[in-house]
């Protein structure tokens, strides 16, 4: 643990000592303090043959260790002395398993005596040295020299290659002049503990040398060289001799700089059209309060301002930078605002910047040494030479990373380490967002002018404040921001058609509230959105699900060519989704009395809502590819995750910190669960495990079952359990294998090949999923071959041992009823391959498939009359989905069980009625109904998607319509996803395109399957007409502002007026009845919008008013005979102005009224003028309006002549006398 000692200090001393460094930092403690004796040698590390190890750090050794240590002052002599050092820190690492370093808080006491100094030393000042730079006269020997100046410049410790050196500059003590100076001899690294700015230094045989790449030229010391501080009475002015005045520099063979310019071959950002910031250098002073990322070389000083050492390597691989300690910038940049998002000031420091540690900090805090090898964050901006903006945003990214998805796989082993050949899954998910950002050409960064230049230049001079252009934040975030997305600017009114609304009483009006929903897409966000997850299923709600440390997202996924998702082996991967459908389900509890009152939302008495995303597979990027589920169990040493403790009770593997990194499967047990193989075990079985193919013929969905399995102890055994159960069969017989890495490609299949059909028999066997084995669910599809794995077994009859009838033999008349099968928790699904995909020699499988294969219909095969069947299964896209009333003769039973269903959003009592077509462009539409206590186990059942509907029942109505309804066995699989450019979901179906133009005669043949269609027709009469109000809650007669029932006596005070009318229209080619309904009626009458507001003021003082066509006059009004505004309807029905031309928009009434009912197929005269028309006329169809337009003259003109070019086929014209 951290702690200090100081020998010589009082107890009072240290607690002002302490106070004093908590200043800053008030929350934590300071170092505790020990009473120990610290005693040893100050060494640069150097060991004999092995003195290129030196990287410039000093240590503290004895004879029994060496551990690294930190001055603030030091002196060359001090090296290799043994030293009593008697006020010290010792700070150890975050990992536990390293030491740390020991900070030296006040100067040593030496043991032994200091080493004499020379006397006088010969040194040549910098204005007679300085020309030596630039010269080219060829020289006829070479020399050593001593320089002597202030140094006004030292640049950091840099180690490239194992090769550790640095520059300084001297400057004249008269004028302006400097000369660089380059260290690279292990034993004079130690001279930049020592050196400090502003003061004044000699150096002593120094040679001239050249970089072979730029020519640019510099003093380097030699292995005689020494440092000495200056002192004008120890040294003598030496001039240049003339062999120094003619001698040529030589080509420097330094190898480490020439490594360090290969190593850094990197390039500078291009300059943006946008207008560049331009960086001030400054000085600073500050307290580091904050580390905020060590391994990218971020620290937070005073609260306030950034610093970031990333550009240059770590002082001391960081050591000394902790929470409390004082540092000094020198030569720094200051970049405003260079991440938009980003709160700090930063202050970088380039090549060419000092920092200096003024005091160590006074706190007990660990010290986390920065990694080089595999560190990413260097790795990436050296690649591509990122500016301070990019490098910030691709911390926070890394930071994300690392926080999501650290404790499934381990920060080390795969999130960042990288190498090229195989990168990592941080650098997977990094380079392709970085790319587009950094130019293609980049220009070399040369690091050489970067340090010796005058003129500075570095990737921190100029910058462009950069808003990132996408995010990946945390799943817990996402649900959080698509909810608030979703509920942003949201009003009950949106979700309903005012023309509609105003008509549905107060039940239909907040049944259509109740559920609604919005899609979001990564361009929803700003910036863009990219979610990452890892792949998982959950055995409690059945649904795969996309996880990190937050949250956990739930998922569908789909293929583009529309076979379902059954990838097993992506368990446990970590995917990268760009393109997909975020989608929020909005669920009210409301009472509003009426659509009037849908602005005041104190009617909204709950607002919940569930968020899940779906996608297909062909957009998603495998950042990691999971390990084998089965192999991973081995690794454990136990395919069981729970384990017994000493007390009998269970606990789970999975709470151990090295199986976190691990777990995918939900947190919480199922304790009720034996996991043990069932089968016999040896010590040769640990890694064995038998396995077994099948082909899944039959899946039904989830629900309640009355399953009871065999259980140690007693429990509640009458509780219903969620499960759900699939006829599958057995092909081949159980394998044995010694390690599942050893499983073959479908051996069952190849060796009934060569035998013959005999092995493959029709052995049915239903399988019963429960507890965690329903996480097998979302796998699980028809025709699917697939593996079960018993891991830890080599009992070849497991399967068979477990196998129990379904019911009491005493009961099984039928021999051919399949056997029952629990699967266990500890079997793992292995998706193979799909019948259709299999090869030649494995055809032999499909013949035994013969018959076992369930049907799938179309949806006109099962809307014909001549269908027979009752469980029907087919596949569609869903047109339209609404919220309806649950039927009134459903079984009590059944929706008393599912009511006690945990996590259902919907009220029992409601019904989602999908309307689905055969095809995106056909009008053939079937509805389905499904009960609301079955919907939380299913998802993306959207408009638009495509899906396959197993084992349906076929229904057919008093009317004679025919439906489907979701039962026990039901299942529906997601085929594909609704595209991206649906209409807004509240949009009534077929807004987006404008019907196909038919002939009424057209109709006859196919009246069952009538498409959305529009006619142009002319309005022969209108048949009846009703005006009323009702109320809203009881559907009575609304009069005079109140309502009419009167046992028992209904509270409602708000009414809804209604309109609906039969009216006659014909084509030319046949008759039609046409049923209206409320705004659809005043369109028919040819009202403006004023005189149906008149119109229905009046009907509310009476209730209701109607009519019918032929009646007598005065018997229209149910109240008053000689009503006003009963005959002024029927004046206007009878009118002239009512029988015209119009555009309608029409479907199939699907409830027709049995009192119009027309007559059979009769022949019928037409007399235009003087010429007689006979045409067979059929039954009248009845019709849904759906829109009524008016016809404007060149419409009609066009529409006639297109009419009479096409009726020649359809009419029979007779002349007659």
């Amino acid at each position: 643990m951290p702690c200090c000692s100081h020998l010589t200090w009082s107890t009072n001393e240290f607690k002002e000592w302490a106070h004093q460094g908590q200043g800053s930092l008030p929350m934590q403690s300071p170092l505790p303090r020990t009473y120990l004796i610290l005693v040893g040698y100050l060494t640069d590390g150097r060991q004999e043959g092995n003195a290129n190890l030196v990287d410039g750090c000093l240590y503290v050794k004895d004879n029994t260790g060496i551990i690294p240590c930190e001055l603030l002052h030091f002196e060359l002599e001090w090296l290799e002395s043994l030293f009593l050092f008697p006020s010290w820190s010792y700070i150890p690492q975050t990992d536990r398993s390293a030491a740390g370093y020991v900070e030296i808080l006040a100067d040593p006491v030496p043991v032994n005596l200091p080493k004499e100094v020379c006397d006088s030393i010969p040194v040549t000042y910098l204005a007679s040295a300085e020309p030596l730079l630039t010269s080219r006269i060829a020289c006829k020997k070479r020399s050593k020299l001593a320089l002597a100046g202030e140094l006004v410049r030292l640049g950091p410790l840099l180690c490239i290659h194992h090769k550790t050196f640095f520059f300084l500059f001297l400057k004249c003590f008269t004028s302006a002049v400097w000369v660089p100076v380059l260290v690279q001899k292990p034993n004079q690294l130690a001279w930049h503990h020592i050196l400090q700015l502003g003061h004044r230094y000699t150096i002593t045989s120094l040679s001239m040398s050249s970089l072979k790449k730029s020519g640019q030229r510099m003093f380097v010391t030699s292995v005689s060289s020494c440092l000495l501080h200056y002192c004008a009475e120890q040294v003598r002015e030496q001039p240049l001799d003339s062999a120094w005045q003619g001698e040529s520099t030589q080509s420097s063979s330094l190898e480490t700089a020439e490594q360090l310019s290969g190593s850094l071959e990197l390039g500078v950002e291009e300059e943006r059209p946008r207008s560049t910031k331009e960086s001030k250098i400054i000085s600073y002073v500050g307290t580091v309060t904050k580390i905020l990322n060590g391994q990218a070389g971020l620290f937070l000083l005073d609260n306030k301002v950034c610093l970031c050492l990333a550009y240059q390597q770590l002082l001391n691989f960081a050591r000394g930078l902790r929470p409390g300690a004082c540092v000094e910038l020198i030569d720094v940049h200051l970049l405003q605002k260079p991440l938009v998002s980003f709160p700090f000031i930063v202050l970088g420091a380039c090549l060419s910047s000092t920092v200096v540690l003024k005091s160590f900090s006074r706190l007990s805090t660990s010290y986390q040494p920065p990694t080089s090898s595999g560190n990413l964050y260097l790795q990436l901006l050296f690649r591509y030479n990122l500016g301070m903006p990019l490098y910030l945003w691709l911390v926070s990214l890394l930071e994300m990373f690392e926080e999501r998805f650290s404790c499934f796989f381990g920060r080390h082993r795969l999130l960042l380490s990288s190498t090229h050949r195989n990168p990592g899954a941080a650098e997977k998910f990094l380079v392709p967002l970085l790319q587009p950002m950094v130019p293609d050409r980049v220009e070399a960064r040369d690091i050489y002018n970067e340090i010796l230049e005058k003129i500075h230049h570095c990737p921190l001079q100029k910058y462009l404040s950069l808003n990132p252009p996408c995010q990946a934040p945390s799943l817990s975030v996402v649900c959080r921001v698509a909810e608030e997305k979703s509920w942003e600017g949201f009003s009950p009114s949106q979700l309903l058609s005012p023309l509609e609304a105003q008509h549905m009483g107060t039940q239909e009006l907040n049944r259509r509230l109740a559920w609604s929903y919005c899609t979001l897409s990564a361009g929803s966000f700003q910036p863009r959105l990219i979610l990452l997850g890892v792949l998982r299923v959950s055995s409690r709600s059945s649904s795969l699900q996309l996880q990190d440390k937050s949250s956990a997202l739930p998922c569908v996924i789909s293929h583009k060519d529309g076979s379902p998702f059954a990838r097993t082996a992506l368990i446990g991967s970590l995917l990268q989704v760009e393109n997909y459908q975020l989608v929020v389900e909005r669920f009210l509890q409301t009472d509003f009395p009426s659509w009037e009152h849908l602005a005041n939302l104190e009617h909204v008495r709950e607002k919940k809502n569930s968020v899940y995303v779906q996608f297909c597979f062909e957009d998603v990027q495998v950042l990691h590819a999971a390990e084998g589920q089965i192999q991973k169990g081995l690794r454990s040493g136990n395919s069981s995750s729970l384990r017994r403790k000493a007390d009998g009770s269970l606990t789970s593997e999975l709470e151990t910190p090295k199986a976190k990194m691990l777990k995918l499967e939900d947190p919480k047990p199922d304790t009720h669960r034996d996991e043990n193989c069932q089968g016999g075990q040896s010590s040769a079985g640990r890694t064995s495990c038998v396995s077994r193919l099948f082909v899944v013929t039959q899946k039904e969905g989830l629900m309640l079952r009355n399953y009871q399995l065999r259980r140690e102890e007693d429990g509640e055994g009458s509780e219903l359990q969620c499960s759900f159960q699939s006829t599958v069969l057995w092909l081949g017989r159980p394998q044995l294998w010694s390690h599942p890495r050893e499983i073959g490609n479908l051996p069952e299949l190849e060796e009934t090949g060569c035998d013959g059909e005999e092995d493959l028999t029709r052995q049915e066997v239903l399988l019963l999923f429960m507890g965690k084995s329903l996480r097998w669910f979302p796998f699980l599809h028809l025709d699917g071959l697939y593996r079960f794995i018993v891991p830890c077994c080599s009992d070849l009859e497991v399967f068979d041992k477990l196998c129990f009838p379904p019911v009491p033999a005493k009961f099984l008349s039928r021999s051919s009823c399949p056997l029952c099968l629990p699967v266990q928790d500890t079997w793992h699904l292995q998706h193979e391959t799909w019948i259709s995909c299999l090869t030649e020699r494995q055809l032999a499988a499909r013949s035994v498939l013969t018959g076992m294969d369930q049907r799938i219909s179309s949806i006109p095969e099962i809307l014909h009359n001549s269908f027979t069947g009752s469980l029907v299964s087919f596949s569609g896209e869903i047109v339209e989905r609404t919220l309806c009333a649950s039927p009134k003769n459903e079984k009590p039973s059944v929706t008393v069980g599912l009511r006690k269903q945990k996590g259902s959003l919907l009220a029992a009592d409601h019904s989602l009625k999908l309307s689905v077509s055969a095809a995106p462009d056909s009008g053939v539409v079937m509805d389905i109904y499904i009960a609301a206590t079955y919907l939380q186990h299913l998802w993306g059942l959207l408009p638009g998607a495509k899906i396959l509907f197993q084992n349906l029942e076929r229904k057919i109505s008093r009317f004679h319509n025919v439906y489907c309804t979701y039962i026990a066995s039901s299942c529906v699989s997601i085929i594909s996803l609704p595209a991206s450019h649906l209409p807004f979901p509240s949009s009534p179906a077929g807004e987006a395109s404008s019907p196909s133009l038919v002939f009424l005669s057209s109709l006859q043949p196919h009246l069952q399957n009538l498409p959305q269609a529009r006619i142009l027709c002319h309005l022969s009469c209108v048949r009846t007409l009703s005006l009323q109000w009702v109320c809203s809650l009881c559907s009575s007669i609304f009069k005079e502002g109140k309502c009419t029932r009167h046992s028992p006596p209904c509270p409602s005070h708000t009414g809804v007026r209604q309109a609906s009318a039969w009216v006659l229209v014909e084509d030319g080619t046949g008759e039609a009845l046409v049923l209206c309904k409320n705004q659809h009626v005043r369109a028919m009458l040819g009202l403006s919008l004023l005189e149906w507001e008149a119109l229905q003021n009046c009907v509310q003082s009476r209730g209701r008013v109607s009519i019918q066509h032929g009646e007598a006059t005065g018997t229209g009004c149910v109240e008053e005979p000689e009503d006003l505004i009963a005959c002024y309807l029927r004046n206007l029905c009878r009118s002239p102005l009512i029988c015209r031309p119009i555009l309608l928009d029409f479907s199939l009434n699907r409830k027709p009224s049995k009192i119009l009912q027309p007559a059979p197929l009769q022949l019928r005269n037409f007399r235009c003028g003087e010429v007689e028309f006979v045409s067979q006329v059929g039954p009248r169809p009845s019709l849904l309006c759906l829109n009524v337009e008016e016809v404007e003259q060149g419409t009609l003109s066009y529409l006639n002549s297109e009419r009479i070019r096409r009726t020649s086929s359809h009419c029979q014209v007779v002349a007659t006398a």
